[in-house]
């Protein structure tokens, strides 16, 4: 794959896709920036080597239609001031195309939100045609969205007619590629999250690769049914009882350590944030969920992970929005970031959770996509990386 410092921009209008979906608060102020600051070395570049700079990015689910909630004018104030510069913001770019016809080299303009358009989630290549009148060179950093088949990740870049991709981009694949190819041992999966179904690629895959797999979160109690145990009113996917039967007999035949929680912090229900005790497996109350992992589970997955040389995290270990089950999933956060190991953190959730924790500095690096980092570990390939492949 080509990136940007491969071709020459100067004097070009760059068409960078990136991925802006940060989270607002009610009054629509951005309450973390990561995304926007890890798109910034490939923004300075092409500012620096003199291109004309038009920045697109989605926000959100405004299901094709301008929803103020979803605007990226927040956005573009933030850029101004990361950028040290004014950043032209494009409310419309079928109606302001003159807007960008007066930028000047080293210049940087914002488009509107491109879910606002249908054809945006619809990947069509009409739409994509609008888009492609803009610019001459095509340049995909939102790993964020890779795994999808938007126009803008997707149908643009097969008709661009340069198309290479950011450094973000470059650095998100370089580390998951590391993942798979590092030699040193032990390898330790910590997979966590809500249901099975959206892991269950991931853990069978993950088996061929890892030493010892963690499993934590809600997906934890399928597993337990699967073993006889009774779950109270913790979630289960009955429908994956013998798929999770599958994957610990899997793990047992290669040889990889499968690490169940043995407590669980439980209260009747998510909206009770009052936790009614703390319960062994196979003692967990019929009006009672889990929704943290337990002190004796925490201290049974961090001697699991003491020795770890690669780590890679997807998936908190409870319901860490709230404090009250917060725990688990900061304690393990603490865990990974004191070792002396490659550690990978997938995006979405998992990332949140390490930032709460206050132990994103000690990760080796966090992505910034989830459902993108999520397919990779599942040894799959991403649509807009295929594209940008076969377009180099």
């Amino acid at each position: 794959m080509r990136f940007i410092n491969d071709i020459d921009i100067k004097g070009k209008r760059v068409f960078i896709r990136c991925d802006f979906n940060v989270p607002m608060d009610e009054n629509g102020n951005i309450t973390d920036d990561n995304r926007i600051r890890a798109a910034l070395p490939t923004i300075q570049y092409a500012i620096d080597n003199k291109a004309k700079v038009i920045l697109a990015s989605h926000l959100g689910r405004p299901k094709g239609k301008p929803n103020p909630k979803y605007s990226l004018k927040a956005v573009a104030k933030r850029l101004s001031t990361l950028l040290d510069k004014d950043v032209v913001f494009i409310e419309d770019f079928k109606q302001q195309k003159d807007l960008i016809e007066k930028l000047n080299n080293g210049d940087v303009a914002l488009l509107e939100n491109l879910r606002f358009h249908p054809g945006e989630e619809e990947n069509s290549e009409a739409f994509a045609k609008e888009l492609l009148e803009l610019f001459d060179v095509y340049v995909n950093d939102a790993f964020g969205v890779c795994h999808r088949k938007h126009a803008s990740v997707y149908a643009l870049p097969k008709l661009a007619p340069i198309t290479v991709g950011g450094f973000l981009l470059k650095k998100e694949l370089d580390y998951f590629d590391k993942i798979f190819t590092i030699k040193d041992k032990p390898f330790v999966a910590v997979i966590g999250g809500a249901k099975v179904s959206g892991k269950l690629d991931c853990l069978i895959n993950l088996i061929d690769k890892a030493d010892k797999l963690i499993i934590g979160g809600a997906q934890a109690f399928t597993f337990l049914k699967a073993l006889g145990y009774e779950t109270g009113k913790s979630l289960v996917e009955d429908d994956l009882i013998d798929e999770a039967k599958r994957i610990m007999e899997k793990a047992k035949e290669r040889g990889v350590r499968f690490y169940l929680p043995v407590d669980f912090v439980c209260s009747s229900s998510i909206e009770d944030k009052t936790p009614k005790g703390v319960f062994t497996y196979q003692e967990i109350p019929t009006d009672l969920m889990g929704l943290d992992i337990g002190p004796a589970s925490v201290e049974l997955f961090k001697e699991a992970l003491q020795d770890a040389r690669v780590v890679v995290w997807n998936g908190p270990m409870g319901v860490f929005e709230v404090n009250a089950f917060a725990k688990g999933t900061n304690e393990i956060a603490k865990a990974i970031g004191k070792l002396n190991a490659l550690s990978v953190v997938g995006g979405g959730d998992t990332a949140e959770a390490v930032e709460k924790a206050g132990e994103s500095h000690n990760m080796s690096y966090i992505s910034t996509g989830g459902g993108a980092s999520l397919k990779l570990l599942e040894g799959k390939t991403l649509p807009a990386i295929e594209v940008l492949e076969s377009k180099s």
